[in-house]
C-alpha cells in the first residue's frame, strides 16, 4: 500500500477523464454527452443493468407473451421500406439452442449498429410469427465479446459512438489506478460494521465488475447508503444549527387556555391527536424553535391540533398566525377556527372579570379600508391574538407585537421565502413553526424531503366521520349510473360536486372542461337541478358568491375544477364525481374525494374514465383503499421518487442508486447514522473527508433547499 493518503471523491473529481488511457478527444466528447467529465463522474456512472452470463436465458426457453432477456449472436441484417414508407430492419439472431427473428420499425440506424457476429442482449416480449419466434422493437444492449460471469451494461449511444464495453474499460482503468492508494471511506467504521456494509473501495469495484449478482447487490446497498447518508447529514446539520443558533420562546404549555379549549370540544380527541399535541407541547416548552411537520389524512383533525398550538402561544402572552395558500381557504379557516373556539376567553389576571374575549382576525387582500387598519393596529399592539390569512400576513406594513407560533397550511403551496418572511415578522425571536399537510407522504420520503422537520402523524379518523364508498365508472354505460346517483342524493336533500380537469375544451387532451360540462349537465343528465360553476378564471367575488350559494344549500351541484381540492367543507355534500379521473394523480384524487364524507350521511365518490380494456392502477388503488398513507406508498411505487425529490436541483446530489421505494429501511438507517455522527461531532471536525464530500456534492441551491424545505 502507498504511504500517501487514500483517494477522496474530491481527488477523483479533479482528474479529467482525458487522462485515462484510450480517452482521446472524440471519446471525451462522447462521455460529456452523458455528463461524464472527470473520474468521479465516471465511477459514479453506474451500469443501468447487469447481465448474468452464468444464468443466460436461451431462445429455446422463451415463452410467447412473456417478457425475457436473452443473449444472442447476430446472424443476418436486412433493411426495407414498407408500403406506408416506414423503414423496417429485419435481424436474424441465434444461440446454441435456436434462432429468432427480430424486427425494428422506424429505426433505420439498427442496420448500421447490428453487424453480423455481434453479441447482444435483447429484452422484450417474444411472439409467434410464421411458426417461429419474433421480437418487435426490443431493448438492445451491445455486449461485444466481453467475458466474465456478470457483464455490466452502461448507458450507450449510437449517435456519439460510445459502447458499453468502452465505458467498462475506462472504469476498469480508473479503478485500477486507484487501487494502490485505495479509496477513502469516511463513514465511521462502527456504522459500517453495525449495518454490515462493505468498504467503499470494494463497493466501487463490485458495482462495476461483480463476481456474482449477490456481490453486486451488496455493493449497490453500500453506495446507496452513502447517497442517503449525505442527504441526511445536510438535513440534520441544518436542523441542529437552527436549534443551536435560533432564539425561540419557552411557552407555558400547562396553561389554562388550551385546557379550556380541549374540554369544550364536543367530541373526544383521537389517540393520534393526543399524541401529536403532546409532541408539539414538548417542542413548545423548550427555548429552541419548533420546526415540525403535521401529516394528517383528509379529515383526521389537523385543525384542532393547529388551534391548540396557536392557543399555547396566546396563553403565554404571545400571538399565533395561521397562513393558508388561497383567500378561499383562509376565509374558510377563519370561519372554522371561530366555530371551534366558540366563546372561549383568555385568562387575564389584569382584567376586572379575570378573563377577556379571544380575538381572531382575518387578513387577506380583500380586507381593506378601516377594517384593515384596525386589524394591523391590533397585530402591532398585541390586541389581536390569532391572525388567519394568506401571503398578506407577510406583506410590508404588517407587524406583530410578539409572534409566538405559526401554522402553515398546505406547505407545498408556499415558497421558502414566504415562510422565512413570516418568521422575520416575529420581533427578534424565531416563532415555533408547525407545517400542516393533508397530502400523506410515505415515511421514507418524509425523512428525505422534509428531513429537517420533526414529524407528527395523524393516522386515525375522529368519530363521526362517515366512510366514503369509491366506485369506478369505466365508460359511458356505467356513467349513466353516476348521474342517477347524483339525482337520488339531491332528491334526498343532499348535494354533489362534479370535478373536471380543464376550464376550456381541448380536443388534444380529450378531457372534459368545466364550462362544457356545466352546459351539458344543465341541459341533459342533471336538467332541472340547481347547478353552479366554479373555476380559477372567475373573480374572487364570483367564487365567493358561488361557494356561499353552495354552502347555504341554494345550489344542488357544484361543477368545478380542482380549485375545490383543499379546504372546501360542506357537510351536506355526499357525492363527488371526478371526470377523466385517470388524468389525476393518486394524491389529488384522494384530496378531492375528501371533500365529501364530512357529515352524518354515507358518501360516495365516482371516478369516471373513458372505457379501459385493461386495468388502471391509480383508479383501482382509490377504489380499494381510503387510507391516505397506504395510497401514498402505492403512489411512490407507481410514480417513483423523482416526483418527491423534484424540489432538489438536478445535479450530482441526485440519488443515482438509492431508491426511496426499494430502500425504505436504508433511509431510516441513514437518518439514524446522521444523527449519531452529528450529535457526537457537531462540526464534523473528526470527519473532514465526509464534510468535504458534502461541500463537493451539494450545490448552493441544494443547500438552500435542504436548509429550508
Amino acid at each position: 500500500m502507498s504511504e500517501r493518503p487514500p483517494i477522496t471523491l474530491r481527488d477523483l473529481a479533479a482528474i479529467d477523464v482525458a487522462q485515462l488511457r484510450g480517452v482521446g478527444d472524440k471519446k471525451r466528447t462522447a462521455l460529456a454527452a452523458f455528463d461524464v467529465h472527470n473520474v468521479l463522474d465516471l465511477v459514479t456512472n453506474y451500469p443501468r443493468r447487469w447481465v448474468d452470463r452464468t444464468n443466460e436465458a436461451r431462445i429455446a426457453d422463451l415463452v410467447p407473451g412473456e417478457e425475457a432477456l436473452v443473449l444472442v449472436t447476430v446472424r443476418t441484417v436486412t433493411k426495407r421500406m414498407t408500403r406506408n414508407r416506414r423503414t423496417m430492419v429485419n435481424v436474424q439472431v441465434g444461440d446454441g439452442s435456436g434462432r429468432m427473428h427480430v424486427v425494428f420499425f422506424n429505426q433505420p440506424w439498427r442496420e448500421r449498429q447490428l453487424k453480423e457476429g455481434l453479441q447482444i442482449a435483447l429484452y422484450g416480449k417474444p411472439d409467434t410469427y410464421r411458426g417461429g419466434l419474433q421480437m418487435a422493437n426490443p431493448i438492445v444492449d451491445l455486449i461485444g465479446d466481453r467475458t466474465g460471469r456478470i457483464v455490466p451494461i452502461y448507458p450507450q449511444s449510437e449517435k456519439v459512438q460510445l459502447t458499453t464495453w468502452e465505458v467498462a474499460s475506462f472504469v476498469e482503468e480508473a479503478l485500477r489506478r486507484c487501487a494502490e492508494r485505495g479509496i477513502a471511506d469516511p463513514v465511521p467504521v462502527e456504522v459500517t460494521d453495525r449495518l454490515d456494509l462493505m468498504a467503499r473501495g470494494q463497493a466501487f469495484a463490485s458495482i462495476h465488475a461483480p463476481e456474482s449478482m449477490r456481490e453486486k447487490e451488496a455493493a449497490r446497498r453500500r453506495l446507496a447508503f452513502d447517497e442517503l447518508l449525505r442527504v441526511q447529514l445536510v438535513l440534520v446539520l441544518r436542523k441542529r444549527e437552527l436549534e443551536r443558533t435560533s432564539r425561540g420562546i419557552a411557552h407555558e404549555v400547562d396553561g389554562e387556555l388550551v385546557q379550556r379549549f380541549l374540554e369544550a370540544l364536543p367530541y373526544p380527541l383521537t389517540g393520534a391527536q393526543r399524541r401529536a399535541i403532546a409532541q408539539i407541547e414538548v417542542d413548545l416548552a423548550t427555548p429552541q424553535p419548533m420546526h415540525r411537520l403535521l401529516q394528517g389524512d383528509v379529515g383526521a383533525g389537523k385543525t384542532v391540533v393547529a388551534v391548540s398550538t396557536l392557543l399555547a402561544a396566546v396563553q403565554g402572552g404571545h400571538q399565533g398566525a395561521l397562513m393558508a395558500p388561497t383567500e378561499v381557504l383562509a376565509e374558510q379557516h377563519a370561519t372554522g377556527v371561530r366555530e371551534l373556539l366558540g366563546e372561549l376567553r383568555v385568562p387575564d389576571p389584569g382584567n376586572l372579570f379575570g378573563d377577556r374575549p379571544l380575538r381572531v382576525e382575518l387578513l387577506t387582500n380583500r380586507v381593506t379600508g378601516a377594517e384593515r387598519k384596525d386589524v394591523l393596529a391590533g397585530l402591532a399592539d398585541g390586541r389581536v391574538d390569532i391572525a388567519i390569512g394568506t401571503h398578506a400576513l407577510i406583506q410590508e406594513g404588517v407587524e406583530f407585537s410578539s409572534l409566538g407560533a405559526v401554522v402553515v397550511d398546505e406547505q407545498h403551496r408556499f415558497g421558502v421565502e414566504q415562510r422565512a418572511a413570516l418568521r422575520d415578522k416575529s420581533g427578534g425571536h424565531v416563532p415555533d413553526v408547525l407545517v400542516m399537510t393533508a397530502t400523506p407522504i410515505p415515511r421514507t420520503a418524509a425523512m428525505t424531503v422534509y428531513g429537517d422537520l420533526d414529524v407528527s402523524v395523524l393516522d386515525e379518523l375522529p368519530p363521526g366521520r362517515t366512510p366514503i364508498v369509491t366506485k369506478w365508472a369505466n365508460g359511458p354505460m356505467l356513467e349513466a349510473e353516476v348521474w342517477a346517483d347524483v339525482r337520488h342524493e339531491v332528491g334526498e336533500g343532499r348535494q354533489a360536486y362534479v370535478v373536471c380537469p380543464l376550464i376550456d375544451e381541448s380536443e388534444k387532451l380529450e378531457v372534459a372542461s368545466a364550462e362544457e360540462t356545466f352546459q351539458r349537465l344543465s341541459n341533459d343528465e342533471l336538467k332541472g337541478l340547481r347547478l353552479g360553476l366554479l373555476h380559477g378564471r372567475l373573480t374572487p367575488a364570483e367564487k365567493e358568491m358561488t361557494m356561499s350559494l353552495f354552502r347555504s344549500g341554494q345550489l344542488d351541484v357544484l361543477v368545478a375544477t380542482t380549485v375545490i381540492e383543499v379546504g372546501v367543507d360542506v357537510p351536506n355534500a355526499t357525492v363527488m364525481v371526478i371526470l377523466d379521473a385517470d388524468r389525476f394523480g393518486i394524491a389529488q384524487l384522494h384530496q378531492l374525494r375528501g371533500r365529501v364524507g364530512r357529515g352524518s350521511h354515507e358518501s360516495m365518490c365516482w371516478l369516471v374514465t373513458q372505457e379501459h380494456d385493461g386495468g388502471n392502477p391509480r383508479v383501482e388503488a382509490l377504489v380499494a383503499s381510503t387510507d391516505g398513507f397506504e395510497l401514498a406508498e402505492v403512489d411512490l411505487d407507481l410514480r417513483g421518487e423523482g416526483t418527491l425529490m423534484s424540489t432538489m436541483q438536478k445535479g450530482r446530489s441526485d440519488l443515482k442508486l438509492a431508491s426511496l421505494r426499494r430502500d425504505r429501511q436504508l433511509v431510516a438507517k441513514a437518518r439514524e447514522a446522521a444523527f449519531e455522527i452529528v450529535d457526537a461531532d457537531p462540526g464534523l471536525e473528526q470527519h473532514p473527508v465526509l464534510l468535504d464530500e458534502l461541500d463537493l456534492l451539494f450545490t448552493d441551491e441544494d443547500e438552500d433547499f435542504l436548509a429550508k424545505s
